[in-house]
Order: C-alpha cells, then sequence, then structure tokens
C-alpha cells in the first residue's frame, strides 16, 4: 500500500537501490567462497569467539573495578573538602566570637583606669617602664603585658631555634619513612611468589579493611561533630560564668562598696582625686592574675586539641593512602595473574590448532584431487 501511494520516479530509486544493495551482498558473498584459504585451511571460529568473549569479560570487570576506585577516591576527596572547610568554618565563627567579645566587652572605655588616665601625663613624667621588674608596672597600670618584656627579643631567637628544630625532626621523620618505606618494597619483591598464592586471601582482607576504614572514618566523623558540640557548650557555659563573675566582682569592689564622696573632685562629676583613691585590693589584683593564668591555660588547652586533630587527619591520610597502596599492588597482580592464564590459554589453543593442522595434513589431507576436480567450483556463489 504505501508503493502505490509513491510517485513513479521515488519507486524507481528505491527499486534501484534495492538492486544495488543486493549485487553489494552478493559481491561480498563471492569474495567470502571464493577465498581458498578460508575454504581450505579454516580457522576455529567458535575458539576465538570464546577468546573475544572472555576478552570483553575481563575488560568490563577492570573498567568496572577501576569505576568504583575512581568514585571512591572522588567520595574520598569530597569528604576531605567538605571536613576542610568545616574546619575553616569553625575557625572564622571562632574568631568571629573573639572579635565580638573584644568589641562588646574590652573597650577603653570600659576600664576602671580610663578616668585616671591623664592625656599629658607622659610628657611630665618618666618612662612607663624602666626594667622588667619595675614596681611602677602593676596591673592596674596596663604597661607590661605577656609577650612585651624587655627579653622577647632573646625568647624570639629562642622560638626560631624551636622550630628549626623541629623542622629538622620532620625532616629525619620523613628520611625514616622513605627508608621504611624502601625496605618494605624489597621485603615486597621477595615475598612475591607467596602473596600471588595468597591472592584470593588478600582480596578478602582487602575488602575488610575497606568496610573497617569508611566504618572509622564515620565514627571519626560523629566524634569529630560531638566534640563540637561540647566545645560550643563549654565555651558557652564559660562565657555565662565569666559575666557573672565580671559582674559580682563589680559589685564587689571597692569603689562601689566603699564611699565615693571622699575622692570626688570638684571639676566636675566622674573626676576623682588621685592621692585619696585607695587603689585596688590584693584580691582584686590576684583575681586578675587569676583570669589571665586561666586565659593562657585555656589556649594552651586549645592549641593541644589543635594538635591533636591535625595529628589525627595526618594518621587517617596515611592509613587510607597506605590502604590504596596496597590495593594497588594487589590490582598489579591479579593482572599479571590473568595475563599468564590468557597467555597459558594462548599456548595451549596454539599446540591444539598445531596438532590439528598436522592431523589434517597428515591424515585427513592425505589424498589430494587432481586439477581437474576443481575446475567444477567457483563458477557461481549460489
Amino acid at each position: 500500500m504505501r508503493r502505490r501511494n509513491l510517485d513513479p520516479n521515488q519507486q524507481d530509486l528505491a527499486e534501484a537501490a534495492a538492486l544495488q544493495r543486493r549485487r553489494y551482498r552478493d559481491l561480498q558473498r563471492q569474495s567470502r567462497v571464493f577465498d581458498a584459504r578460508l575454504r581450505t585451511i579454516g580457522i576455529d571460529k567458535e575458539a576465538l569467539d570464546t577468546q573475544i568473549k572472555d576478552r570483553k569479560i575481563q575488560e568490563a570487570t577492570q573498567r568496572a573495578c577501576d569505576e568504583s576506585i575512581a568514585a571512591e577516591m572522588k567520595q574520598n576527596d569530597k569528604v576531605l573538602c567538605m571536613l576542610d572547610e568545616r574546619q575553616k568554618k569553625d575557625g572564622q565563627i571562632l574568631n568571629k566570637a573573639v572579635n565580638e567579645f573584644r568589641k562588646n566587652y574590652q573597650q577603653p572605655d570600659t576600664r576602671r583606669e580610663f578616668d585616671l588616665s591623664d592625656p599629658q601625663a607622659l610628657k611630665k613624667d618618666t618612662p612607663a617602664r624602666l626594667a622588667d621588674n619595675d614596681p611602677r608596672c602593676t596591673i592596674s597600670g596596663l604597661q607590661k603585658f605577656m609577650g612585651e618584656d624587655l627579653n622577647s627579643g632573646n625568647r624570639w631567637k629562642f622560638q626560631k631555634e624551636q622550630t628549626r628544630e623541629w623542622l629538622l625532626q620532620q625532616h629525619k621523620e620523613r628520611q625514616n619513612a622513605l627508608a621504611d618505606k624502601k625496605s618494605a618494597d624489597d621485603l615486597f619483591d621477595k615475598q612475591r611468589l607467596e602473596l600471588d598464592q595468597r591472592a584470593m586471601k588478600l582480596q578478602i582482607i582487602d575488602e575488610e579493611t575497606r568496610r573497617a576504614i569508611c566504618v572509622a572514618t564515620e565514627e571519626f566523623n560523629k566524634a569529630l561533630a560531638a566534640e563540637s558540640e561540647e566545645k560550643r557548650h563549654l565555651e558557652k557555659q564559660q562565657q555565662e560564668e565569666d559575666d557573672t563573675a565580671e559582674i559580682f566582682n563589680l559589685l564587689q569592689g571597692d569603689l562601689l562598696s566603699e564611699n565615693p564622696q571622699q575622692a570626688v573632685s570638684s571639676f566636675g562629676v566622674g573626676r576623682i582625686i588621685a592621692n585619696r583613691w585607695k587603689g585596688m585590693s590584693q584580691d582584686q589584683l590576684k583575681e586578675i592574675r587569676d583570669i589571665q593564668m586561666q586565659q593562657v591555660l585555656e589556649k594552651l588547652r586549645l592549641e593541644e586539641e589543635e594538635h591533636q586533630r591535625n595529628a589525627e587527619w595526618d594518621r587517617k591520610r596515611i592509613q587510607e593512602a597506605r590502604a590504596e597502596l596496597l590495593y594497588e599492588r594487589h590490582q598489579q597482580r591479579q593482572k599479571r595473574e590473568l595475563r599468564r592464564i590468557l597467555d597459558n590459554a594462548n599456548t595451549q589453543l596454539s599446540h591444539e590448532q598445531k596438532a590439528r593442522q598436522a592431523y589434517l595434513n597428515e591424515e585427513v589431507y592425505s589424498n589430494f584431487p587432481s586439477g581437474q576436480y576443481y575446475t567444477q567450483f567457483n563458477t557461481t556463489s549460489r
């Protein structure tokens, strides 16, 4: 019905195309039929098809394995990027909180000695500090802080020397790690035959190791999240305690408990007479020292926690790199084993083909026909 709807020109073109296709298929068939090599010698097509199928299965297996490894590596890289981003965000939040605390609670106008400061006092008085043990450098004077002593030059020099020692120690540890890696490679070369025999067992151990790494990574992430939550809770509690302590100190201080009229100046409200002010008590000085010591201990604790986290991350990265190296070596051993099996199969097939060809030449094709016998063939492809 479709051909009746076509015009004569299109019908002629379709018939010509169909005739051309039949002629082309007939020519291809004649080339196959008249090929003397294929007709007289022949090939083991089933064996070749089996080899091609096995090769495709091996390639598909290897491709799937490579894709799974690549996906896992991408997943690990993504997890590492997320953890680095989370660490950066935590650092930014901590710095922001510190800056907010300084902005809200450590302004110059909130100091108790702000009204006692004379802008021209430094021009009239002796230097603020003659030595580190100057009795005038009291805590309330704010003339001496941690890290600003006169011996800071020697301390910086000692810190630089300590840093250089740490770098040398790290270089030595790296050299030791390279030496251990080289010795491990030598040991692997010596035990290569034994590891080839235990390929299946190592594959099972490798799978268990990968599962253990995944479980350890998940547990570490949970522990890190719990640690971060506990840290935020402790910081909030510490902040509340500091605020309560500050309010209590303000209420129980000498400036609020004593009579303020004895030190009021006649120049205006808010001014006092310096020679009538009794100064800070020993309890207040001790409290300031305790707070400073507490801040120093808190800073040391935070640095120690940061160092422990960095060490834990380094250990995790080394374990993952070592597991990946073992897995790559295992894959290489499997490739060598598969190659050896394929070579043996090809060698066996070659021997079988040679034996079959010898059998054909000696037993089957022992009685060769005359030339007149071949003249009746190859006259047509049908």
